[in-house]
């Protein structure tokens, strides 16, 4: 059986390398585009507060000069140095234009950088992008002037605009080149600390699977302390674990297929030893008949080992059962009518209703309730304490589509070592001289009709738990 299908056709797309790779750059230019938008709304408050200050310069060069008069050369210079069209005052209750030219255009738009915020300044300069170059704006701030409420400038966007596109170009190469830069250390970084030996242990897997028996193709630990080198160990545990269970599972199949030979020739065999010890009970030898009755336990025991033996496993799931509908008494009555119960040391005491029915494999349940039931009578038959009777009790509840039949008894109960292996073959006996087979068996019964059987602790005695789903679906399997 293979416990791995390997694919070894090239994945269609990027490889993990790549797509690390693209995604840190990706994620880089992210990081450089939240930066660049508060830098272009920075840099274009630079911009205008530039614009600002040389023309709080013209305005002072006016002031200066006599009359606030100065020659048209002069004025033309002073506009053109701040690349505005008007500069104006505001003094107490007075409004003065200091310089002016013939204005383009009418004012389109006004910004007040008094009362700008972080959010409006990224607002407005985004807004440059789109607007036309020829855009006249008035712009009020205040100076550094004491006795100037404020300054107010007309100008054209056009400038404004060149230079900040400029500048985003600027940013935009440069983030280009930190997102590569980036990229490649980081990708160099992880590459080396995980993609590789990811890719490593995918390559392994793949090689182990075809041959998980061989120990040459099991992952060998970098002795990493991280989580890479704890995959690396459980990696390898799990290897270990695996050809283990498949050599397990190999000798296993083969000493079954022996066992199942051996069973049959032997069974043959105990056969004939059957009819010949049935006839040794009629001789009077005293020798014979004294020696003859554990012959005969002796060949019984050997010919129930090895039906148990061939027995289990037969019943591998719900697929192999023989449903039907049935009176759940009916079952019991037989069972009891075969053991020969109730019996004087033993009580039976059952409280199921006679028309409860229950959906399942007759001649399958028939084994499991008449072995739990049989184990609780042998136990109790071999109690050396005989005060008072014993009592195996039986009784049926409901809970939702759960059918929950609880098996109890006076006796002496499983001790707590026994308990670990009941539902194990050939390591669960209850009983000396058992084989182990009655629980395995029962248990496999139950789990193919989707329930599960329990041992329950306590001290009045054996506590034994079904349950059997009413439409088949649903339940555990068995457990301790």
């Amino acid at each position: 059986m293979r416990f791995f299908q390997s694919n070894k056709r090239v994945a269609k797309g990027f490889s993990l390398s790549a797509k690390l790779l693209l995604l840190t750059a990706l994620f880089v230019m992210l990081a450089e585009v939240l930066i660049f938008l508060p830098s272009i709304g920075n840099f274009r408050k630079n911009w205008i507060d530039e614009r600002m200050s040389a023309a709080q310069i013209a305005a002072l060069a006016v002031e200066a000069a006599p009359n606030n008069q100065v020659p048209e050369k002069l004025r033309w210079e002073l506009l053109n140095n701040a690349q505005v069209y008007a500069v104006a005052l505001k003094k107490g209750n007075r409004r003065q234009l200091i310089l002016e030219s013939p204005m383009p255009r009418a004012i389109m738009a006004h910004f007040d950088l008094r009362h700008q915020n972080f959010l409006s300044l990224i607002r407005d300069a985004i807004a440059v992008y789109f607007q036309p170059d020829n855009l006249l704006i008035r712009v009020v701030d205040k100076p550094e002037m004491s006795d100037v409420q404020f300054l107010e400038v007309l100008m054209v966007q056009g400038p404004l605009k060149k230079d900040m596109i400029s500048f985003a170009l600027n940013i935009l190469g440069l983030s280009i080149i930190i997102s590569i830069f980036s990229a490649a250390l980081v990708y160099l970084a992880l590459n080396r600390l995980l993609v590789a030996p990811i890719g490593q242990l995918t390559e392994n897997m793949m090689h182990f699977s075809e041959n998980p028996q061989d120990p040459d193709r099991r992952v060998i630990p970098s002795g990493r302390t991280d989580e890479i080198g704890t995959v690396e160990n459980e990696l390898l545990s799990l290897q270990t674990d695996l050809a283990s269970l498949l050599k397990q599972k190999n000798r296993l199949a083969n000493l079954g297929g022996a066992v199942s030979k051996i069973n049959h020739d032997l069974r043959n065999m105990l056969g004939t030893a059957q009819l010949v010890s049935d006839r040794l009970t009629g001789v009077d030898d005293p020798t014979v008949q004294r020696v003859t009755p554990r012959l005969v336990r002796s060949i019984d025991r050997a010919i129930k080992l090895c039906s148990e033996t061939l027995q289990y496993g037969k019943i591998e799931d719900e697929k192999s059962l023989s449903r039907t509908n049935f009176k759940l008494m009916d079952l019991f009555n037989e069972v009891f009518e075969e053991l020969g119960l109730p019996k004087a040391r033993v009580n039976i005491k059952i409280d199921i209703d006679e028309n409860t029915k229950i959906y399942g494999d007759y001649e399958q349940l028939y084994r499991v309730f008449g072995n739990l039931i049989r184990n609780s009578v042998q136990v109790l038959d071999a109690k050396t304490d005989c005060s008072a009777p014993d009592t195996v009790s039986i009784e049926l509840n409901k809970e939702g589509n759960l059918n929950i039949i609880d098996i109890k008894d006076t006796g002496p109960g499983v001790p707590d070592k026994a308990q670990e292996f009941m539902f194990q073959p050939f390591k669960g006996s209850l009983r000396k001289g058992g084989t182990g087979l009655g629980l395995a068996i029962s248990a496999e019964i139950i789990q193919a009709h989707n329930g599960s059987i329990t041992y329950k602790n306590n001290d009045a005695g054996a506590h034994f738990q079904i349950q059997l789903p009413e439409n088949g679906n649903g339940g555990n399997g068995a457990s301790s």
